[in-house]
């Protein structure tokens, strides 16, 4: 089958870790964590969390990246020290950034960071559903494939219609362009 369309490789919402917008980041993520238990474990393992309005549309996405971000922002939020003023005295930015950091990751035990991060709105942090990271359930993995690329995105939400109904993930389609390649190289093979 070389003609894949996204509702073939999708993930449907069904089986996909879903949260409220006013969920927590440890809501977010133990959803995450309860989603793959119950995958199947011979697929790619699930790396996002949809996030869904109070009409159970889905609006946007969180990650692992959003997570760190949450961390930074418990960390900022402690009251580290701040290090930006050193540039008026003719510090680079980029060594102000670094002792910033180093005095933040210092001043902040990351348990208690973990605990601050825990509380903070999953709304935050996620990345809101852009027009370029939806497809069509009916487009094609040559359709896919660019939008992945060029959008930067792991995944994309499938629609029917106007409602998403799944996930196209970038290790999914990855998955499927592999076994073209190696069912294109079998029968090159063979010729």
């Amino acid at each position: 089958m070389t003609s894949f369309q996204a509702k073939d490789l999708m993930v449907p919402i069904s089986e996909y870790a879903t949260v409220d917008l006013e969920a927590t980041l440890f809501d977010a993520f133990d959803a995450l964590e309860r989603a793959q238990e119950e995958f199947d474990h011979t697929k790619y393992r699930h790396l996002g969390i949809l996030v869904m309005d109070g009409t159970r549309r889905v609006v946007g996405k969180l990650n692992a990246m959003d997570a760190l971000r949450g961390l930074e922002a418990a960390r900022e939020e402690s009251g580290a020290t701040e290090a930006e003023g050193l540039q008026k005295f003719g510090f680079s930015e980029a060594f102000s950034r670094w002792l910033q950091t180093k005095s933040r990751v210092k001043e902040s035990p990351l348990s208690g960071t973990c605990a601050k991060a825990a509380r903070l709105k999953a709304r935050d942090f996620m990345e809101y559903a852009a027009e370029d990271g939806f497809i069509d359930e009916h487009a094609s993995l040559n359709e896919a494939i660019p939008l992945l690329i060029l959008g930067r995105h792991i995944s994309l939400l499938v629609r029917r219609g106007g409602e998403v109904v799944g996930v196209l993930r970038q290790s999914d389609v990855f998955a499927a362009v592999f076994h073209l390649m190696k069912a294109v190289d079998m029968d090159e093979g063979t010729a």
